[in-house]
């Protein structure tokens, strides 16, 4: 596994060793010992995935404390593109955003600290989206910041969005409960 650091501390880009043969392909997207080598989270209290139609676009997400969260992403049907935005106080990219395109052909996973808001938009007919979380889900603490209220070209003429996700706060009116600690690295 490689890890590559985004252009939000903390957010890393992890490219698998991808083992293809004529069978198909094996892809590891965990390895406790590389992600505490690394400082990374290990404790994974929750796993899920969405299926979505090209178009669709899904987020900002995170939880507020004390009920915040890491996650790991990675796509496993279709291509995607994953946004990321850094909602930490006194990171060096607070307010920034950054996309990174994740597909299964790729395999390439996104690690997400606290306080980063997570989406994302389906570039393909379906995108199957696998999630790991570090807390478990909590509707009083579930948030976001509206998809269309940061400086980010979606890719998506017509994005299909949920009711929810339309009537999220926009950033501008966004009132962070997030600090940023460095990771070591």
């Amino acid at each position: 596994m490689e890890f590559h650091q985004t252009k939000l501390p903390g957010c890393f880009e992890i490219k698998p060793n991808i083992f293809r043969d004529n069978r198909g392909a094996f892809v590891k997207t965990y390895h406790e010992e590389k992600f505490i080598e690394k400082g990374l989270c290990t404790d994974w209290r929750e796993e899920y995935y969405s299926v979505s139609n090209r178009g669709v676009i899904r987020g900002l997400h995170f939880q507020t404390p004390p009920m915040q969260h890491t996650k790991m992403v990675y796509c496993l049907q279709g291509i995607v593109q994953d946004v990321l935005l850094d909602l930490r106080i006194g990171s060096p990219s607070f307010g920034s955003c950054c996309s990174i395109e994740l597909s299964a052909e790729k395999g390439n996973i996104i690690y997400i600290p606290e306080g980063i808001a997570h989406g994302f938009c389906a570039l393909a007919d379906m995108a199957i989206m696998q999630y790991k979380v570090s807390s478990i889900y909590s509707p009083e603490h579930d948030s976001g910041i509206l998809w269309s209220s940061i400086p980010l070209d979606w890719n998506c003429s017509t994005p299909i969005i949920s009711p929810r996700d339309a009537n999220f706060i926009a950033l501008e009116n966004f009132k962070s409960p997030f600090k940023f600690e460095p990771t070591r690295i």
